[in-house]
């Protein structure tokens, strides 16, 4: 059987219909939002002498049409049921790391801003809801020009948000969106995330340290090179004492899919075979070597580990804690 791969065009066009989609009301894993206030946007925990912070930029609504596009599509349909999530609408959280360590403050990705969903773009608040002074903030690393991911770099008059950070990418990230005519050697619906990462790429009073696989941030923090959702896409490695983490940016993108099917890839993922390389990969990694995960786009906080089950795996959410 053929599989259509759907557009980017086609994912915002279902995007921008989201809230009118009618969810089956039975076995939906999500819990309602609550009636009044909101619940916050940060959650803190330590890993060795690092202090970490998981800050929300809000959630993403996508129609699951863009999941596992190499597939069968009542596969797909099959194993969003079986976890009791909608077959319909993905609704994807956006979880940023804030790393302090020594004198260091890094923060991994920037967000959206206001130029990409409405429901997404709260970075800022949420940092400031969280007693964090972005301004503070050292390091920004980016692991990949995707919009929710560095449209926020600049504000409403196109300058730097952070000027004071230094803004570290990928050198292979940066030099496949800023390559001459790119803009018009791709698709239609694809401009507009080429155009998106030149304007963000060149924001006015920007620097970029542009850095290879093993760029050491600061001290126990580095770069790794995970290819395949962009061909330059950086994870983040933290080790403090004998405790390590990855942040996975969006080598991995659904808590369940990709551990359940990790041979399925979304119409987002650049180089399907990379991808699929790259994710299997780190969760050996992480399987073998007790490694803690982060994920982009799992359920905030999106923290936990990696168990193998035969050829696939399973993410196990890490235990919260109220208290040291």
């Amino acid at each position: 059987m053929t599989l259509k791969r759907p557009t980017r065009r086609d994912i915002f066009k279902i995007a921008a219909a989201a809230p009118a989609l009618a969810l089956p009301a039975p076995l939906q894993a999500a819990l309602s939002a609550p009636s009044a206030g909101g619940n916050p946007g940060h959650f803190r925990f330590d890993l060795g002498e690092m202090r970490l912070t998981v800050i929300s930029d809000g959630h993403l609504l996508l129609p699951t049409s863009g999941l596992g596009v190499n597939a069968e599509p009542e596969e797909v349909q099959a194993l969003l049921a079986r976890y009791h999530l909608s077959t319909e609408e993905n609704y994807s959280h956006t979880n940023h790391l804030l790393i302090e360590t020594g004198a260091a403050k890094v923060l991994v990705d920037i967000g959206s801003g206001n130029r990409f969903m409405p429901t997404a773009g709260r970075l800022m608040a949420n940092l400031e809801a969280a007693g964090v002074d972005p301004y503070a903030i050292t390091h920004v690393v980016i692991t990949h020009a995707h919009p929710d991911h560095v449209w926020g770099v600049r504000d409403d008059f196109d300058e730097a948000i952070l000027p004071d950070a230094e803004f570290i990418m990928g050198r292979a990230e940066h030099d496949y969106w800023m390559q001459d005519g790119l803009a018009t050697s791709v698709s239609q619906d694809m401009q507009q995330f080429v155009v998106g990462a030149v304007n963000s790429i060149t924001t006015e009073g920007l620097d970029w340290t542009l850095a290879e696989d093993g760029h050491e941030v600061v001290p126990g923090v580095r770069l790794i090179f995970t290819p395949g959702h962009t061909l330059g896409h950086m994870s983040v490695q933290l080790d403090s004492g004998d405790r390590s983490l990855i942040a996975l940016g969006d080598t991995m993108t659904h808590a369940y899919m990709n551990f359940d099917a990790p041979d399925w890839v979304t119409g987002f993922d650049m180089d399907a075979e990379q991808t699929v390389a790259t994710r299997r990969r780190l969760l050996d990694m992480a399987a073998e070597d007790g490694i803690a995960v982060l994920g982009y786009h799992f359920p905030f906080p999106g923290v936990g580990h990696v168990i193998r089950e035969g050829a696939a795996y399973r993410f196990v959410p890490a235990l919260w804690r109220w208290q040291g």
